[in-house]
This record gives structure tokens, C-alpha cells and sequence, in this order.
């Protein structure tokens, strides 16, 4: 299936960032609050719980490169429960209103669930 919104619709960033005009809608997609980021800077739209890894899932991949495959397999399996199918297309609903961007607490991004969810959202599955 093609993407259902603009590719430009969609941004990552990571939460302690400065907010910018651009971000449109700011959804926290950690399942923790970031440490030392009150909820006034953090300008979020929303904090959806939903769409991050389990605790378990987190814990269990520690960002360890060697298990990032096996990490994204598992999430996309978390990602496909009901709870986070509403929470997926609650995602998709802010993203065809105008700009999304996720936020996250953590560093390595290109090895983070973050990555995942973004590939999940723009497959529309």
C-alpha cells in the first residue's frame, strides 16, 4: 500500500530538542517520561504511550545493535495489538491534519523503535 500522507508530513526529533514551527502536531512515542524535561518545555500535543515497546521489549534490546532485527520484529508484533492500532491511526488521523513529528528521549535513533514506528505509520499497516 502507498503512503496515506505526505512523506514530508511526518518528522522525528528528539524530545529535548527545541519545539519549531514546523512540528505541527508533538507526540511523545516514549512509554517513560524523559528525565529533566518538564511538561511545559516539552509542548507536546500528545504523549502516546501506546505505540512504544513494552518495558520488557525495552529492557530485553538495551539498544544492543546485534538484536536491533529481532527488536524491530518483535515491535512490529506489539504494534499490531489493538491498543496500539488505535493508537497508530489516532497518529495517522494528526498526520493527514497538517505536520507530525514524534519525539523521543532517545540518542541513537536510527536504531531506536522510533524508526520502526515511523515505517509502520508510513506503510499504513
Amino acid at each position: 500500500m502507498g503512503e496515506i500522507f505526505p512523506a514530508d508530513a511526518l518528522r522525528v526529533r528528539r524530545v529535548y530538542e527545541s519545539p519549531e514551527p514546523e512540528d505541527g502536531a508533538r507526540v511523545l512515542v516514549d512509554r517513560l517520561w524523559p528525565r529533566g524535561l518538564s511538561k511545559a518545555d516539552a509542548q507536546l500535543t500528545e504523549w502516546c504511550k501506546d505505540v512504544a515497546p513494552s518495558s520488557e521489549l525495552r529492557r530485553w534490546y538495551g539498544h544492543e545493535g546485534e538484536r536491533y532485527e529481532q527488536f524491530a520484529e518483535r515491535y512490529r508484533e506489539e504494534l499490531a495489538t489493538e491498543a496500539a492500532q488505535r493508537a497508530l491511526e489516532r497518529l495517522r488521523e494528526l498526520a493527514r491534519e497538517g505536520p507530525l513529528t514524534l519525539l523521543t528521549a532517545t540518542k541513537g535513533m536510527s536504531a531506536s523503535h522510533v524508526t520502526v514506528l515511523t515505517e509502520v505509520l508510513k506503510e499504513g499497516s
